[in-house]
């Protein structure tokens, strides 16, 4: 799966995560391996201009999903079996997301990765402009971030454990080569 990002919003953002978070929700929506995602993070102006131009929406807003290929309406791009797509193009907002951050009481960070997620899914096809359809929407978004932020604990936990680990081994004259050596006890 290519997911290729690209900062022009003049923040400074963990892109990584963002590209994670994307690959995870893409992940678990079993969408083909060879599909394409493209992420822009833009200023406030750039997303009010796109805003205004492709959605007739005065002023900024967090998050934009421009699909690419054109996906058969009879069928969920999220379905087995899709072959490689370009699924477009994803446009966030940081310095508007930051004041939704902020309002919500959790991270920038914390906000893009709910907006990534919530952006891929519009990609895939999801809406919520029927009660029903945000209900199922925001129901799947909430389930991938909160599996998403789960395994990212566990790694951490696990990279944090692994440098104590060295630590420790490092303090009785362990390199990680020599450990290997070492029998078992």
């Amino acid at each position: 799966m290519s997911i290729e990002i690209a900062n022009e919003s003049g923040v400074v953002v963990d892109e990584p995560s963002i590209v994670a978070a994307a690959r995870f929700a893409l992940d678990r929506m079993r969408v083909s391996r060879l599909a394409e995602l493209s992420v822009m993070l833009v200023g406030l102006d750039v997303m009010a201009d796109l805003h205004e131009r492709y959605l007739d929406l005065p002023g900024p807003t967090d998050v934009m999903a421009f699909p690419m290929d054109e996906l058969d309406s009879a069928r969920r791009p999220d379905a087995p079996d899709l072959g490689p797509t370009l699924l477009g193009d994803l446009v966030l907002c940081p310095r508007f997301a930051r004041d939704q951050a902020h309002k919500a009481g959790h991270s920038l960070m914390d906000e893009l990765h709910l907006l990534t997620v919530h952006g891929v899914l519009h990609l895939l096809g999801y809406d919520h402009a029927e009660q029903a359809e945000e209900r199922e929407m925001f129901t799947l978004q909430k389930r991938i971030l909160a599996d998403f932020r789960t395994e990212r604990a566990a790694a951490e936990r696990r990279a944090a454990q692994r440098r104590e680990d060295d630590k420790l081994l490092g303090a009785v004259g362990l390199t990680a080569p020599e450990q290997d050596k070492q029998p078992d006890e």
